[in-house]
């Protein structure tokens, strides 16, 4: 428990020590997570190492949104006043987001089938020679 701790903080003040260090305008935690995602990618940490940890942090997922729901409804008055631009905005960024993921994807799944082809006509070529 401590080392899974230990690998989800550390990556967290990396993400900290990177923002402050280049002043990148975006939440230390976001590329905290960005670098435990990498780091499990390339496999330097293995999952097994923090399965433990992340399981019960998604295990209790809407213990972590009772403060803001609580700051929603304490606020509720001026929420009212701003819903339209509220709903509109959520409107839009949704959209964007969809399209932005969807043509991410759509741009990443062309580039592993390339490298995928890629790999097995050396393959191929190694075969023959062989």
């Amino acid at each position: 428990m401590v080392r899974q701790c230990f690998i989800l903080f550390g990556c967290m003040a990396l993400g900290e020590l990177i923002t402050t260090l280049t002043g990148v305008k975006l939440p230390s935690s976001i590329i905290g997570m960005l670098l435990l995602t990498l780091l499990l990618k390339v496999k330097v940490i293995k999952l097994e190492w923090v399965r433990g940890l992340t399981d019960f942090l998604i295990a209790n997922l809407g213990f972590f949104f009772v403060p803001p729901g609580v700051a929603l409804m304490l606020h509720f008055d001026l929420i009212r006043a701003e819903l339209v631009p509220i709903i509109g905005a959520t409107l839009v960024s949704t959209a964007l987001v969809l399209l932005v993921t969807g043509h991410t994807h759509q741009m990443v799944a062309k580039g592993e089938k390339k490298i995928t082809n890629v790999i097995k006509d050396k393959m191929e070529e190694r075969s023959k020679h062989d």
